[in-house]
C-alpha cells in the first residue's frame, strides 16, 4: 500500500493559492515527487516481477512444450494454455486478461522485440487495438488507485 498524506497546496483547483507562502508551495513540490516516485517504484516492482515470471512455462511445461514445438505445432494444447496463463499475448483475443494493464502492454512489446531480433533480426509489426489500449490504461489508473491511501494531514 502507497501511503500519501493529503495535501490542498499546489493545485489552484483546491486551495486558495493567494494565501500559500513559496516555502509551503515547495514542501507540497517535494512530497508531490515523493508520492509519484511511489507510483513509479510501484510499476517497477511490477515489472520486475513479470520479467521473473515471464513464459514460465516453457521451463515447467517444457515436455509438452517440446512436444508441440517438435510437431510444427500441429498439437497447440500448450500453446493455447500458454496464451491463457501469461498476461503478455495480448495480440490474440485468448490471451488479453480481463484486467489487462500497461505492464501487460509493455512486457508484450519486450517480448516481439526480443523475439524478434534474436530470431530473425527483424521485429514484426506491432499493433494494438486503441480499445485495448485504452482498457489497459483504464486498469492500470484503476490498479494505482486500489494500491493508495491518502492519510491526512
Amino acid at each position: 500500500m502507497l501511503k500519501i498524506k493529503k495535501s490542498e497546496i499546489a493545485d489552484t483547483r483546491t486551495c486558495d493559492f493567494s494565501k500559500v507562502s513559496k516555502d509551503e508551495l515547495l514542501e507540497a513540490s517535494h512530497e508531490h515527487i515523493g508520492d509519484v516516485s511511489q507510483a513509479l517504484g510501484l510499476f517497477r516492482a511490477m515489472l520486475e516481477l513479470s520479467s521473473g515470471e515471464h513464459d514460465f512455462d516453457k521451463l515447467t511445461e517444457i515436455d509438452h512444450f517440446h512436444s508441440d514445438f517438435k510437431g510444427g505445432f500441429e498439437e497447440t494444447g500448450w500453446w493455447d494454455n500458454h496464451r491463457r496463463i501469461n498476461r503478455h499475448h495480448i495480440d490474440k483475443e485468448d490471451g488479453i486478461p480481463s484486467d489487462v494493464n500497461l505492464i501487460d502492454v509493455l512486457e508484450h512489446i519486450a517480448d516481439c522485440v526480443m523475439a524478434g531480433m534474436v530470431r530473425s533480426g527483424k521485429v514484426y509489426d506491432i499493433e494494438l487495438p486503441d480499445e485495448l489500449l485504452q482498457r489497459a490504461v483504464k486498469n492500470t489508473v484503476e490498479l494505482l488507485k486500489n494500491q493508495v491511501e491518502v492519510e491526512d494531514e
